[in-house]
C-alpha cells in the first residue's frame, strides 16, 4: 500500500480515536454532576456499547497503518533512534501508542469483570487522554524540532 494511503488511514483513525477520548474526558465528565445518576449511567452505557463495536476496528486501522508506515518509510530511523531527534521522538510516540493499546486492553478486561467503574474508568480515560496529547505533540514536533 502506498504511503499517502497509509497516512490518510492513520490520520482518520487517530482523529476518530482522539475525538472519542476527548469527548469522554472533556464533555462527559463535565456533565456528570448535572445529570441524574441513572441518566448518566444510561448515557455511558449507550456510548460504551457503541464504542465496543467501533473501537476495535479503529484501533486495527490506526495501528495497522502506523506499523506499516513505520516499516515502509521510517525503518532506518527506527534502527538507530538516538542518531536523530526525529527517530527518538518517533520511538517515544510509538511507545506511548503501545501504552494506549495496553490501556485499551486493561479497560476491556476490567469491563468483562464488571470493574470498569468510578476511579478505574476516570484514571484510564485521563491517562489515555494525556498519552494522546503527547502523541499529537510528538507527531507535529518530529518534523520541526532538530
Amino acid at each position: 500500500m502506498h504511503y499517502p494511503i497509509l497516512l490518510t488511514i492513520h490520520l482518520f483513525a487517530a482523529l476518530f480515536f482522539i475525538g472519542v477520548v476527548a469527548f469522554e474526558v472533556l464533555m462527559l465528565e463535565a456533565i456528570r454532576k448535572q445529570l441524574p445518576r441513572d441518566v448518566m449511567q444510561q448515557l455511558e452505557g449507550a456510548i460504551s456499547a457503541r464504542a465496543r463495536k467501533i473501537m476495535p476496528w479503529v484501533l486495527i486501522a490506526l495501528f495497522g497503518a502506523g506499523i506499516s508506515m513505520a516499516l515502509y518509510q521510517y525503518r532506518p530511523l527506527l534502527a538507530a533512534p538516538l542518531a536523530s531527534t526525529f527517530g527518538l521522538m518517533l520511538w517515544i510516540k510509538i511507545a506511548l501508542a503501545f501504552s494506549v493499546l495496553c490501556h485499551f486492553f486493561t479497560a476491556m478486561s476490567l469491563r468483562r469483570r464488571g470493574k470498569l467503574q468510578g476511579k478505574y474508568f476516570k484514571r484510564i480515560h485521563l491517562s489515555v487522554f494525556t498519552h494522546m496529547v503527547f502523541i499529537v505533540l510528538l507527531a507535529k514536533w518530529m518534523f520541526y524540532v532538530h
